[in-house]
Protein backbone atom coordinates (compact mmCIF):
# COMPACT_ATOMS: atom_id res chain seq x y z
CA UNK A 1 0.00 0.00 0.00
CA UNK A 2 1.32 3.42 -0.91
CA UNK A 3 1.39 6.37 1.47
CA UNK A 4 1.43 10.02 0.54
CA UNK A 5 3.89 12.43 2.13
CA UNK A 6 3.64 16.18 1.77
CA UNK A 7 6.66 18.39 2.34
CA UNK A 8 7.24 22.09 2.33
CA UNK A 9 10.40 23.40 0.74
CA UNK A 10 11.77 26.81 -0.04
CA UNK A 11 10.89 28.18 -3.48
CA UNK A 12 14.52 28.00 -4.59
CA UNK A 13 14.74 24.30 -3.69
CA UNK A 14 11.47 23.58 -5.50
CA UNK A 15 12.81 25.39 -8.55
CA UNK A 16 15.94 23.20 -8.50
CA UNK A 17 13.87 20.03 -8.12
CA UNK A 18 11.70 21.07 -11.06
CA UNK A 19 14.77 21.87 -13.19
CA UNK A 20 16.52 18.58 -12.42
CA UNK A 21 13.30 16.64 -12.93
CA UNK A 22 12.80 18.26 -16.34
CA UNK A 23 16.38 17.38 -17.33
CA UNK A 24 15.72 13.79 -16.25
CA UNK A 25 12.44 13.72 -18.18
CA UNK A 26 10.38 13.16 -15.03
CA UNK A 27 7.69 14.91 -13.06
CA UNK A 28 8.96 16.57 -9.87
CA UNK A 29 7.04 14.14 -7.62
CA UNK A 30 8.50 11.10 -9.37
CA UNK A 31 11.95 12.68 -9.34
CA UNK A 32 11.85 13.35 -5.59
CA UNK A 33 10.67 9.78 -4.99
CA UNK A 34 13.61 8.46 -7.04
CA UNK A 35 16.06 10.69 -5.16
CA UNK A 36 14.71 9.43 -1.81
CA UNK A 37 14.96 5.80 -2.94
CA UNK A 38 18.56 6.31 -4.06
CA UNK A 39 19.46 8.04 -0.81
CA UNK A 40 17.90 5.29 1.30
CA UNK A 41 19.81 2.66 -0.71
CA UNK A 42 23.01 4.63 -0.17
CA UNK A 43 22.36 4.78 3.59
CA UNK A 44 21.79 1.02 3.63
CA UNK A 45 25.01 0.41 1.67
CA UNK A 46 27.00 2.72 3.97
CA UNK A 47 25.65 0.96 7.07
CA UNK A 48 26.55 -2.45 5.59
CA UNK A 49 30.05 -1.25 4.70
CA UNK A 50 30.59 0.24 8.16
CA UNK A 51 29.43 -3.02 9.77
CA UNK A 52 31.81 -5.01 7.55
CA UNK A 53 34.70 -2.68 8.42
CA UNK A 54 33.91 -3.10 12.11
CA UNK A 55 33.98 -6.90 11.75
CA UNK A 56 37.33 -6.67 9.95
CA UNK A 57 38.71 -4.36 12.68
CA UNK A 58 37.58 -6.95 15.23
CA UNK A 59 39.59 -9.64 13.47
CA UNK A 60 37.05 -11.35 11.22
CA UNK A 61 38.82 -13.40 8.56
CA UNK A 62 38.77 -12.04 5.02
CA UNK A 63 39.62 -13.86 1.81
CA UNK A 64 41.22 -12.88 -1.47
CA UNK A 65 39.36 -13.79 -4.64
CA UNK A 66 41.82 -16.62 -5.26
CA UNK A 67 41.36 -17.96 -1.72
CA UNK A 68 37.60 -17.87 -2.12
CA UNK A 69 37.79 -19.80 -5.41
CA UNK A 70 40.05 -22.39 -3.77
CA UNK A 71 37.77 -22.73 -0.72
CA UNK A 72 34.72 -23.23 -2.97
CA UNK A 73 36.49 -25.51 -5.46
CA UNK A 74 36.03 -23.06 -8.31
CA UNK A 75 39.62 -23.01 -9.54
CA UNK A 76 40.18 -23.68 -13.22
Amino acid sequence: MNKRVTIEMPDEMHKLVAEYAAKAGAEPDAYVKEILEQHLEDLHDIAAAEAAMERIRNGERTYTWEEMERELGLED
